[in-house]
């Protein structure tokens, strides 16, 4: 049995049983040790002679999730931070520090929904060649488990998610930035020609697994069914104006 194989089934035993039966809606531990190795994947940065990866990883949980982990969360880091270590050395990734894997809370999350959080942490003297640590965090990437029918004892099938901003009928994805500016400017990342939009006109920011609207003490402001808001939290559906457009907010399966 491989090593990573090996992990896995440490992971698996964490909720086996009946107890793991009673919440197969809930996000399994090997569910997000595979989400965490395509995080890793997705945010490779090539240098001159390595391939650099995350060192930290955040996972956040509805707090019903986090909850049925509470018996052995110190083991379930652990193991999740030995299979990333064991993934990266497979397929030859340099790691600045020995992984680390943390859990948290955010109350926004159904249950089954989870969004992961990648960072590159500078050690002590890391390598010359190595990239420069950002501050903060990426954007968070969204997951949600959908419990199959067929099979009561089969994991979850995990599918991806992302947010979608429409903006007089053209599609704009939001991709992997934490935060997306909206305005005339050329430096917005959405350029909207609406002469009654600033030029710097208001911010989509991604806050864990959360997306909020911050009017940037524009002009004419953002509304909402016809009142004016400074910040507002985006969900599946949600509709705003800036200016004279409308705009709509969406989350898509990837």
């Amino acid at each position: 049995m491989s090593v990573l194989r090996s992990i896995e089934s440490k992971l698996e035993s964490l909720f086996e049983g009946v107890f793991g039966r009673a919440f197969r809606a809930n996000v399994q531990p090997v569910e997000l040790a595979r989400k965490l190795v395509k995080e890793m994947d997705d945010h490779r940065t090539v240098s001159v002679s390595r391939v650099y990866v995350p060192n930290e990883y955040t996972v956040y949980l509805s707090r019903a999730d986090r909850e049925q982990f509470s018996g052995f969360e110190d083991s379930l880091r652990d193991e999740l931070a030995e299979y990333v270590a064991e993934h990266a050395r497979r397929e030859s990734y340099a790691l600045l520090t020995p992984p680390r894997v943390l859990l948290e809370t955010d109350d926004d999350l159904d249950v089954g929904v989870f969004g992961i959080a990648t960072r590159l942490v500078r050690g002590p003297r890391p390598p010359q060649d190595a990239p420069a640590a950002p501050a903060t965090p990426g954007a968070t990437m969204v997951y949600k488990a959908i419990a199959k029918e067929e099979s009561a004892e089969e994991a979850p099938e995990v599918v991806r998610e992302r947010a979608v901003l429409t903006v007089d009928g053209a599609r704009h994805e939001l991709g992997g930035s934490s935060s997306v500016l909206l305005g005339r400017s050329k430096e917005c990342h959405i350029r909207i020609g609406d002469p009654n939009v600033s030029r710097r006109h208001a911010e989509v920011r991604q806050e864990g697994a959360t997306y909020w609207l911050v009017d940037l003490d524009s002009t004419n402001g953002v509304e909402v069914g016809g009142r004016r808001v400074k910040r507002l939290k985006l969900e599946d559906g949600t509709r705003f104006t800036i200016g004279a457009t409308e705009v709509v907010f969406s989350r898509e399966l990837a």
